[in-house]
């Protein structure tokens, strides 16, 4: 039945993606715990996670775009799609939030009381300051410098916020090339950042040694920016789906929320990277 021409509310049938999109989050998660502390089969776990979470987002879109594509859809339920995704993206928020928030207790509260006089003979001759190990920490490293790669990827990330709206307005406008071209240049501008922070994380640890074994630093620096890059994967992937739904000839100026769904994400995604720059980089 066309929920457009009947104003009927779509109800999905019961579904087994959420129960494999939970299955790659585990194995991303005890993936990545077992290699960091380098536990045989660990890099195994954490790929298998992460091919299940491609399988996941590839099968579930391709079920909501089949859904859509038959018109089972009304306002009711794109509007419940875009509260949806808002909150989605509000959750995400408070996700950076906190490790902001744990970066900013660090170098402000943490590693100043750290060398007061009260904690002198706990920690004799830590000088704080920041970057920093932390006390009782003797691991040589270089921290990570802004005006290098990240600056590079910052403007690598701005440019793709342009492309993405720039295919926004050809898709408004009834542009099929626009909008196939700018989502081109977007998904190659968040493959090079990709590729970027790759390279960023080998020179770290090969040259700067600057690792999760790092102290504090290395911690704060390779979580907030790690979450970030996987972020960025994850919105590649979305914007990938989204260029082969638009040279298949889906979505119209009017009916395109998918679409609008991605491009919210990639742009929280560019705000994020702006306070990393700022704050994990540059200050």
């Amino acid at each position: 039945m066309n929920a457009q021409s009947h104003g009927a509310y779509y109800l999905p049938a019961p579904s087994y993606w959420p129960i494999l999109g939970s299955a790659a989050l585990l194995g991303l998660t005890l993936g990545a715990t077992l290699l960091i502390n380098q536990v045989a089969g660990g890099g195994w776990v954490l790929l298998a996670g992460f091919v299940l979470l491609v399988w996941m987002l590839f099968g579930w879109f391709g079920q909501v775009i089949g859904e859509s594509e038959k018109g089972l859809y009304n306002q009711q339920v794109d509007a419940g799609f875009r509260w949806s995704m808002s909150w989605f993206i509000f959750s995400e928020v408070m996700f950076f939030a906190a490790f902001f928030g744990a970066l900013f207790y660090v170098r402000t509260l943490s590693v100043p009381d750290l060398t007061s006089t009260d904690n002198a003979l706990l920690w004799p001759g830590y000088a704080g300051g920041w970057p920093t190990q932390g006390p009782g920490i003797k691991e040589a490293f270089e921290p990570m410098g802004a005006w290098g790669i990240p600056a590079w990827n910052t403007l690598i990330l701005l440019s793709s916020g342009v492309t993405v709206t720039w295919a926004h307005w050809g898709l408004k406008q009834g542009r099929r090339s626009q909008l196939i071209g700018g989502l081109i240049a977007t998904v190659a501008l968040g493959l090079l950042f990709i590729g970027l922070q790759a390279y960023e994380y080998h020179h770290a640890y090969t040259e700067l040694g600057l690792t999760l074994g790092a102290g504090v630093y290395g911690a704060t620096f390779f979580m907030l920016t790690g979450f970030h890059g996987f972020h960025v994967t994850l919105g590649t992937i979305m914007l990938i789906t989204i260029l082969g739904r638009s040279i298949a000839g889906h979505f119209t100026p009017e009916r395109h929320f998918a679409f609008e769904a991605v491009s919210w994400y990639w742009h929280f995604v560019d705000v994020v990277w702006l306070g990393l720059f700022i704050f994990v980089y540059w200050l």
